[in-house]
């Protein structure tokens, strides 16, 4: 539509030397009424516009809201604005018409076509109208739906004018959606009380897929609009703010917490029964905060401290990474159906115990060094000649880690690391494949996988993590390479959410970059990650606005995993942008997708582009089996990923359940003894933790 209305607009509209005005009006209505009862004053304003000289007048705003006849009728603002059309061809003079009652502003070439098709149109409700300084009298219409219009009017009093309706027919129709909500949650109350209703036995009962799956999709529905409703509501509260702008993640796309009114009687259990989604989590980024009840592991030895793990026991890895797509299975959906059928809401959701044939035959722990498959990206940071380049190549690494790590688009769980659980790896980088990439060659063609034939003509990245705590389940993970200085150290505890038809899990924590050499920090925050379409088949995206920032520099970067929008557009999009703070510079800007192509652009008007797919992988190094401690991650989980394999579910969940019932009843001896878990590897320093030995202590 905006296409199209920006062709029209590059051909003989009006101009901004035309003469115009700007007027409300109704049929068959005195001029003496107004819109006080819907908070929209009666005014008139006359002023020049646009530097011609032209008249621009609003007129009466008239029509009785009950109507002089018994019929409700709603006036009709309308009038020239100028409207930014793009850079080619700048601001033009439109027609505007605002439909108070059908919520609509739309806008024509001029008055004479105002009665044609128009040449674009927004829809109101929970619509933000901001003022800007970026032009004289301009305001900004931002749409639900994405859409944004750039607008002027003749002076000050003019822009007022329209702002104040603009917003008044904004928040009546939020507060008509509002009314609406509460109706329909009383019909889906009404809807699982009456399914609950039925019998326990006979030809239709609670337990008939086909009814507990309108259950389920029932209330997730009503959560999305709730927290879509919710959403809209905070973006008209938001523009009381005077100097609110706002960005790029500041619309439909993202999600805030269970607030709406609907959500909280989700959230309180005063809907009934609750089809949770947890049920059927099955993404492959992160996992619930606690798949089961898992408790401390077996028999740890008295005092038990750091195990050496040597690097010439380590070989390449040649685990099967491939992932089987779940599908939609007759037996497997009743499984999941029953399941969600037995919870309620508000129900703890780390207490709920998850199918195994939606996990992913890796540990959480193993995925986030997946995370680490382009090593050559991470170590080139240090060889940036300035800070300017070190940030920007940290951001480029940043942005490549996630699609390596994600393994595709299936949706799969890892297992859930239990308390002691810990995984070792390495990677051998050859030396002349660490460099900048903004000077590397490009990547080749095809999803290389590089190994380096001489190590002593290589670099060294070792990594380990562990599981530190139960409640809250955190990971640790920390790798470091001696020969150029650099380590990272991050903890990161997850936290999971029903959303609905989405299941949305936060990484709370951070992580630190430190390169020695230059005695520089970069602190970062982590994505989340959502399960989509949890009913049919899941599918996984990131979301939400993460930070990367050098105290010692002054350079920051915001990086925004953006989440598909309700109608239309792309997945897996992310958007970034690097700051010097001292001088408030750009010196890059990033766009694309983060499991495909990434462009980024530098303040000195070079361009580069990156496809991650392309982008050439090291495997990661790990010791055999039979070289492995008993908490190490494959060697603990190694009979459930064998029946996986097998597609012997029955096994595979018999296998899961044997250590897990152990570390139960180990669990209860900790308690009667008061002993608490001390880790291996990672120490508490305040609300983080850090590795027991980390190269900058050692150097």
């Amino acid at each position: 539509m905006e296409r199209a209305a920006q062709g029209a607009d590059g051909g003989g509209g009006s101009n901004s030397s035309s003469r115009s005005s700007s007027r409300a009006t109704s049929a068959g209505s005195s001029p003496s009424c107004s819109l006080a009862g819907r908070g929209v004053s009666s005014r008139s304003a006359v002023a020049g516009f646009g530097g011609g000289g032209s008249r621009s007048s609003p007129g009466s705003v008239a029509a009785s809201p009950s109507g002089g006849g018994g019929r409700r009728r709603e006036p009709a603002l309308e009038g020239v604005l100028s409207k930014y059309t793009n850079l080619l061809q700048g601001w033009q003079n439109r027609y505007f018409v605002l439909d108070f009652e059908a919520g609509i502003l739309q806008y024509f070439v001029n008055e004479q076509s105002k009665h044609q098709k128009p040449r674009g149109a927004l829809s109101l409700s929970g619509a933000i109208v901001s003022l800007s300084d970026e032009a004289p009298h301009m305001l900004v219409v931002y749409s639900a739906n994405g859409e944004m219009y750039k607008l002027r009017a003749a002076d000050a009093k003019e822009k007022q004018f329209w702002v104040t309706q603009l917003r008044a027919c904004a928040k009546y129709h939020m507060e008509t959606s509002s009314k609406m909500m509460n109706q329909v949650e009383g019909q889906q109350k009404n809807l699982v009380h009456a399914i609950e209703s039925l019998p326990g036995s006979g030809p239709l009962t609670a337990l008939d897929q086909d009814l507990l799956l309108l259950k389920a999709t029932s209330a997730a529905t009503l959560s999305c609009l709730g927290e879509c409703l919710h959403l809209l509501q905070q973006s008209v509260q938001q523009v009381g703010q005077p100097s609110h702008k706002p960005g790029a993640s500041e619309n439909i796309l993202g999600w805030h917490g269970p607030k709406s009114h609907s959500t909280e009687q989700l959230k309180n259990g005063t809907l009934g029964s609750l089809p949770s989604a947890s049920a059927n989590i099955t993404w492959a980024i992160l996992p619930n905060s606690a798949e089961d009840e898992q408790s401390l592991p077996p028999e740890p030895e008295p005092n038990s401290g750091p195990e050496l793990v040597l690097s010439e026991d380590e070989k390449s890895d040649t685990e099967d990474k491939e992932e089987t797509e779940l599908g939609v299975m007759e037996d497997q959906r009743s499984i999941i159906l029953h399941l969600i059928s037995q919870l309620k809401l508000g129900m703890d959701l780390t207490k709920v115990v998850l199918p195994t044939f939606i996990l992913e035959k890796r540990s959480l722990l193993e995925m986030y060094a997946d995370f680490m498959a382009h090593p050559d990206l991470l170590l080139a940071i240090t060889a940036g000649a300035t800070p300017e380049e070190r940030v920007i190549c940290f951001v480029e690494y940043y942005l490549t880690a996630f699609h390596e790590g994600r393994k595709g688009a299936l949706a799969k769980k890892p297992y859930n690391p239990i308390i002691g659980e810990t995984f070792h790896c390495s990677w051998e980088v050859p030396k002349d494949r660490v460099k900048p990439k903004r000077t590397s060659p490009h990547s080749p063609a095809g999803h290389e996988q590089l190994t380096a034939e001489d190590p002593s003509k290589s670099y060294k990245l070792r990594f380990v993590a562990e599981q530190v705590s139960h409640h809250p389940p955190i990971s640790c993970f920390y790798c470091e390479c001696k020969e150029k200085r650099l380590c990272v150290n991050t903890h990161v505890w997850t936290k999971s959410k029903f959303m609905g038809m989405s299941v949305g899990v936060s990484m709370i924590g951070e992580g630190v970059l430190r390169l020695l050499e230059h005695g520089e920090e970069y602190v970062f925050t982590l994505p989340s990650a959502y399960a989509r379409s949890i009913l049919t088949i899941p599918w996984v995206e990131l979301g939400g606005k993460v930070s990367i920032s050098c105290a010692k520099t002054g350079y920051s970067a915001t990086v925004i995993f953006h989440t598909k929008p309700f109608y239309g557009g792309k997945v897996h999009r992310v958007t970034a942008e690097v700051k010097h703070n001292p001088t408030n510079t750009i010196v890059c800007k990033a766009h694309g997708e983060w499991n495909g192509t990434l462009e980024f652009t530098y303040n000195s008007g070079e361009t580069r582009v990156i496809d991650t797919t392309t982008l050439p992988v090291y495997p990661k190094k790990i010791r055999p089996l039979e070289k492995q401690g008993p908490m190490e991650s494959r060697n603990l989980w190694q009979e459930v990923t064998r029946y996986l394999r097998l597609g012997d579910i029955d096994a595979a969940t018999e296998q899961k359940r044997r250590p897990e019932e152990k570390q139960r009843v180990e669990e209860q001896k900790q308690e009667n003894l008061h002993t608490p878990w001390q880790p291996k590897y990672f120490i508490q320093e305040g609300d983080g933790w850090v590795y027991f030995n980390p190269l900058w202590k050692a150097h």
